[in-house]
């Protein structure tokens, strides 16, 4: 049997994947079904967006084993509620153990709850405004490889995003956290070069239809 590359690991099933799940059930099921494939709906790219906040400095496992006790703590993320919540839903969720109690971070999603119905006002939807940040092929690297993945922790794109995200008053929104948004909501193909579920994810984006 020939030898993986680098960064890519074989799974139970035999079939070869990103590293990154370390063959964990539920992590390979979001390596699997949800990373990279691209998404048009508001409300999910409102709440990946606040959750890669809150993953700064913690593992993305963590914050995908505690989502749903997320979705609850904010409404399921929808980011109209949100937007109204009052200091009472503040302390709410700074004593809520089933997510990461941070208050910085909890008044962070209330902020961007409400800079998000500014900027569904002006442009009509936040997947509008996000897939139009999407990168060129010419801001691609030409191979998705480990070597390659280990460089972009964030990108020209990501930090031009983040600027933009910072200048309207979104908070907790850096280009490392902006990268990360891009690539699992599938503005980006970040699945390795051999990966099985690199394909799936390329043709998705092929049939996706960008919102304008």
């Amino acid at each position: 049997m020939s030898e993986l590359p680098e960064g890519i690991i074989a799974g139970e099933d035999g079939r070869s994947r990103c590293w990154w799940h370390g063959n964990l059930p539920d992590y390979l099921a979001y390596h699997d079904t949800e990373w990279g494939r691209p998404v048009a709906d508001d409300r999910r790219l409102f709440e990946k967006i606040c959750l890669e906040g809150f993953q700064s400095g913690l593992s993305w496992l963590t914050i995908l084993r505690k989502r749903e006790n997320f979705r609850a703590a904010f409404s399921g993320f929808d980011f109209n509620q949100v937007a109204e919540f009052t200091d009472a839903d503040i302390e709410r969720c700074v004593a809520d153990a089933g997510i990461v109690r941070h208050r910085g971070k909890i008044v962070s999603v209330i902020n961007n709850a409400r800079r998000a119905r500014e900027l569904v006002a002006e442009k009509g939807s936040l997947a509008a405004y996000f897939w139009s940040w999407e990168p060129g092929r010419e801001d691609r690297p030409e191979r998705c490889d480990h070597a390659t993945l280990s460089k972009l922790g964030k990108t020209a794109v990501s930090t031009a995003l983040s600027k933009d995200l910072k200048r309207r008053g979104w908070s907790f929104v850096g280009p490392t956290t902006v990268y990360a948004f891009m690539q699992a909501m599938g503005m980006v193909n970040d699945h390795l070069e051999g990966c099985c579920v690199r394909d799936e994810v390329e043709a998705a984006r092929g049939a996706f239809v960008r919102p304008t």
